[in-house]
């Protein structure tokens, strides 16, 4: 038996996480030597204990290839008013004239509902709606607690996936998404950007009007 340990930094603590890995491994006898081979599993074992334990990690912050910071997994309001992500996050938050008309009469329906946001922190739309679509749940007093906010990834062979696997069969096509849950069950979604505005749009499936959003007939790889 093998013990492997493997350390990854925590982008929200600064400090690092330790995960020890079990390995079993076979002896085998070849006819001119003994040599120690680990199972094909040992990489898999490695790997899945990384993206579980990124999974867990609130606000996680990594590079790609080219050194482009980017979120991933699940993150929170307070993740992307931090570094980079604040030079887009900000002015679109802080600039954006909410439809006050409009929330005033969805605030009190709305806290019936859970909200799931997919986003890219990478992604041109996710950069515009996001910090608008924020800016207007904070207008109408949502519960902080009914949302989660999802940053997926965009290079492959991840390519739209997170690492906690949280759009697993929820069909996400396109970023932004912002899906719509009431007692449990998905009643609509906004995907990538409003149809009319974001206000109106939420208006309408908040009232159960027949909301269909852009991209509806797209299926997920």
């Amino acid at each position: 038996m093998l013990l492997l340990g493997i350390v990854i930094p925590s982008a929200e603590t600064q400090s690092w996480y330790l995960i020890t890995v079990e390995v079993r491994f076979k002896l085998i006898k070849t006819d001119t030597m003994k040599e120690f081979r680990l199972f094909p599993l040992l990489t898999l074992l490695i790997f899945g204990s990384l993206q579980m334990a990124i999974a867990q990690q609130l606000n996680y912050k990594t590079v790609d290839k080219k050194g482009r910071e980017k979120l991933l997994g699940k993150i929170t309001k307070e993740g992307l008013q931090q570094d980079s992500f604040a030079n887009w996050f900000n002015p679109q938050y802080e600039n954006y004239q909410v439809d006050e008309e409009t929330v005033q009469a969805l605030r009190k329906q709305l806290k019936r509902y859970e909200i799931k946001v997919f986003l890219g922190t990478w992604c041109g739309d996710s950069r515009r709606e996001v910090p608008r679509f924020i800016r207007i749940l904070e207008a109408a007093d949502f519960p902080k607690e009914n949302l989660s906010i999802i940053a997926v990834d965009y290079e492959k062979p991840f390519y739209k996936k997170s690492p906690g696997g949280e759009e697993k069969g929820l069909n996400i096509v396109k970023v932004p998404t912002f899906i719509f849950y009431k007692k449990g069950a998905e009643t609509n979604r906004i995907i990538e950007y409003p149809v009319v505005s974001l206000e109106k749009d939420m208006a309408k499936i908040l009232k159960e009007e027949g909301y269909k959003p852009n991209f509806s007939g797209l299926k997920a790889n």
